[in-house]
């Protein structure tokens, strides 16, 4: 059964690997699939030969070398983005506004000299000042004056622009590097493959469905798995029945996971951002999936959008977790703590470790919960603590994480990333009073970039209400990865 999954798996990845990459690198997609195969074969023949739990060094130490060695041959073999078959249809707008000016400048229609003065009537005085126009490979940056509010001038340039140029160019509204806000005027290359006929069809739903088949196989079997089952074993053959005893982990886990994605996936298509249906990620062992995904493919339109689209999806997981969560506990048993009782010892779990799974496991198991206990977690209550992680990771405050965008819409990118960088130092020295954390911390300090991916209009602040929301969602990430104070738990005698 493993090994046909590692086959299903093994061809998914090349398909996506030649569907996708090879549009971006030179590295041969054959050599991509070997190494992003090394982990998950090195996972499996370690399961056949020793039949035991793969250890934690095992697990992480290929995924991270391989990681390493994955993003070293595709930077190896980077096409330059003027060559790409299908150029990004999201802007990357510091590089817009800082790349080498050795790139040809006919590739990326730029102004005429005679349009110049089309473009200047483009930016009433009364509206935003302009000093100067620079010419950029990848973009024409407009520096000058705001003289009224952020909101107001981006519309009425939008306007002007569409008005002069068509959809020629895409403009871009953000603070510069000495804080004043300027323009970008960066080309629109979704409107010129669209003129060519050349649309990218963003859904598939049959590589979607398929993939949803997978997962659901491949975390039915970690289920079974988890329940006391051993798959690998011939009471399966014996008795295939056993494996639907995986399915309460499997299709709470994956019905959390798509909620979340689907936060974001319906908050994107509220604000008309173009965005690939969610796309689940199997894995035969560990967890059963690696996640779940959604691809935005066009620049979202204001920091309101890219706030509303990065906390929905945290929140609506948060909320399908909640009510597993407290099921699963009161269905858990406990048991006595052993002395080295660690974050996801599933069948001694120390609640302690997390404020709120402390709160939430003393309101479902009440009196039962006492000091020097654990709980043996039902495969619900697994599925339901793994969506309260999942959520926690997303809302850590850290470049493209679910969590830098929302404090990237709140404060602005440089804010941004300041916070982001003191959250990773943060968590490094957290994980020297809880080690389990210390992955955790070099997976953000060495995967996540601190930048993302700012708005079209990422000058105009956000409302109270989501300013609030974004304090809640902070707070909701405290009280996950913060352990519990020693006089609150003598207070709840836990």
């Amino acid at each position: 059964m493993i090994f046909w999954l590692l086959i299903i798996l093994g061809i998914l990845i090349y398909y996506i690997l030649r569907k996708e990459v090879t549009k971006l690198t030179k590295t041969p997609p054959w050599l991509l699939w070997l190494v992003l195969m090394a982990p998950p074969i090195i996972w499996i023949s370690w399961a056949i030969k020793y039949g035991t739990q793969i250890p934690l060094g095992l697990f992480f130490g290929s995924l991270v070398i391989c990681t390493v060695l994955y993003n070293v041959l595709f930077e190896w073999g980077r096409i330059p983005v003027k060559q790409q078959k299908k150029p990004s249809e999201a802007v990357d707008i510091q590089t817009a506004a800082t790349v080498q000016t050795n790139v040809e400048p006919t590739r990326l229609r730029p102004i005429e000299p005679a349009e110049e003065s089309q473009l200047r009537s483009c930016f009433p005085w009364s509206v935003y000042y302009i000093h100067n126009i620079e010419y950029r490979p990848q973009a024409v940056i407009c520096r000058g004056q705001l003289r009224t509010s952020a909101l107001s001038a981006y519309q009425q340039i939008k306007e002007n622009i569409e008005a002069q140029f068509g959809d020629r160019f895409i403009l871009i509204f953000q603070e510069g590097f000495n804080g004043k806000p300027i323009f970008l005027l960066v080309p629109n290359h979704q409107a010129a493959k669209a003129a060519g006929g050349e649309p990218e069809k963003l859904t598939k739903p049959g590589l979607a469905l398929l993939l949803l088949g997978a997962t659901l196989l491949t975390t039915t079997l970690v289920g079974t798995n988890i329940s006391g089952i051993q798959y690998t074993t011939e009471e399966i053959s014996a008795n295939p029945g056993l494996i639907l005893r995986g399915l309460p982990y499997a299709l709470s886990l994956m019905t959390i996971l798509g909620i979340h994605e689907m936060g974001h996936y319906l908050t994107a298509k509220f604000y008309k951002i173009r965005t690939t249906l969610p796309y689940f990620i199997p894995m035969p062992l560990f967890l059963g999936t690696f996640g779940a995904f959604i691809q935005m493919r066009s620049p979202v339109p204001n920091r309101k959008a890219l706030f509303d689209v990065s906390i929905a999806g945290p929140f609506a997981g948060f909320v399908a977790s909640l009510p597993l969560l407290i099921w699963g506990l009161a269905n858990s048993q406990v048991v006595e703590m052993p002395e080295e009782a660690q974050l996801l010892d599933t069948n001694a779990l120390n609640p302690r470790h997390s404020i709120l799974i402390s709160l939430i496991s003393k309101l479902a198991l009440g009196a039962q919960l006492a000091p020097d206990m654990g709980i043996d977690l039902h495969p619900v209550a697994i599925a339901g603590f793994l969506g309260i992680i999942v959520t926690a990771l997303n809302l850590m405050p850290v470049g493209q994480l679910d969590g830098g965008h929302i404090v990237h819409a709140m404060f602005g990118q440089k804010t941004a990333m300041i916070i982001g960088q003191t959250a990773r130092l943060l968590l490094l020295l957290l994980s020297f009073v809880q080690q389990q954390y210390l992955l955790w911390a070099l997976y953000l300090i060495l995967f996540v970039r601190l930048a993302d991916e700012p708005a079209l209009n990422d000058v105009t602040e956000l409302d109270n209400k989501r300013d609030v929301l974004g304090l809640i969602a902070i707070a909701l990430l405290i009280i996950i990865v913060l352990p519990l104070p020693q006089t609150l738990s003598r207070l709840l005698n836990i």
